[in-house]
């Protein structure tokens, strides 16, 4: 691992230890307003008044959570890993050396996948449920757009304190946006519409991921980071922050010292 990345990944994780240090003591509820999210009333001008605001405390009830601060640390230690141990450069060699995706294909892909496309389609859902007065559709897009948004600013302002390069060349490799963007469209559909829905957007996101490693856009720490920030972020605002679950279970972190420090996730269910 170059010496500027080094560097870089230990001043994010300085500067998130400082800046979320108050998660640990603090429950979600209490963070600001403890009353549900201001909602959309389908009047552009007015939602976007409050839109920032109220995408702030989305973030805030996000990372003042000490499980989701947890994984999203997690994925951290894990892309640190990877490019440590120089496993993104093997697996960056062999993508390179094994090109699967055809022009068409990856073309498709990246714009799919690009954040700018789902803002977009975002704004025409809110656009068409405004223009219907359809209240359910006006939240549901409002809710989209407030996770992408916090997806977003955390993307770029981690690319900008970490500010690496990508295999083919190009800056601010770590994370990957269009990983993080979809993997954040996948979890806010999955608690809108359920696993009939969420699993094939899941499907897609991942698939979106692998592109950016087929093409040499990102190495493989970048879309790992990318996924697990997307679908924290994705299902802490439309889920307003309830736990993360997996067919039920609640998924929490693992820490086992006990076994060589071993760190992973576990599901948990009360019967």
């Amino acid at each position: 691992m170059d010496l500027r990345f080094k560097i870089s990944a230990l001043k994010f994780l300085f500067l998130i230890c400082i800046f979320s240090f108050p998660a640990f003591s603090i429950e979600p509820n209490d963070v600001n307003d403890p009353n549900a999210p201001i909602r959309a009333t389908g009047n552009f001008w007015q939602d976007a008044k409050v839109f920032p605001k109220t995408a702030f405390s989305d973030a805030q009830k996000t990372y003042f959570n000490s499980n989701n601060l947890l994984l999203i640390l997690m994925a951290g230690g894990g892309s640190i890993a990877l490019h440590d141990s120089h496993a993104d450069d093997k697996i960056a060699d062999n993508f390179k050396d094994h090109r699967s995706l055809p022009h068409d294909l990856d073309n498709f892909t990246d714009i799919a996948g690009n954040p700018g496309i789902h803002f977009a389609a975002t704004g025409i859902w809110y656009g068409i449920a405004a223009y219907k007065k359809d209240d359910l559709n006006i939240q549901r897009s409002w809710v989209m757009a407030r996770a992408l948004a916090v997806t977003g600013a955390t993307t770029l302002i981690l690319k900008g304190i970490v500010n690496n390069d990508t295999p083919n060349d190009k800056s601010w490799a770590w994370p990957s946006g269009h990983t993080a963007s979809s993997f954040c469209v996948a979890s806010v559909l999955d608690e809108f519409y359920g696993p009939k829905v969420g699993i094939p957007a899941y499907l897609l996101a991942g698939f979106v991921g692998y592109r950016m490693m087929d093409s040499g856009d990102h190495w493989a720490s970048d879309v790992l980071f990318g996924g697990v920030l997307g679908y924290v972020v994705g299902h802490a605002v439309a889920g307003e922050n309830k736990k993360l679950e997996l067919a039920g279970f609640e998924i929490l972190p693992l820490i086992a010292p006990h076994r060589g420090s071993a760190t992973g996730i576990m599901l948990a269910k009360e019967f």
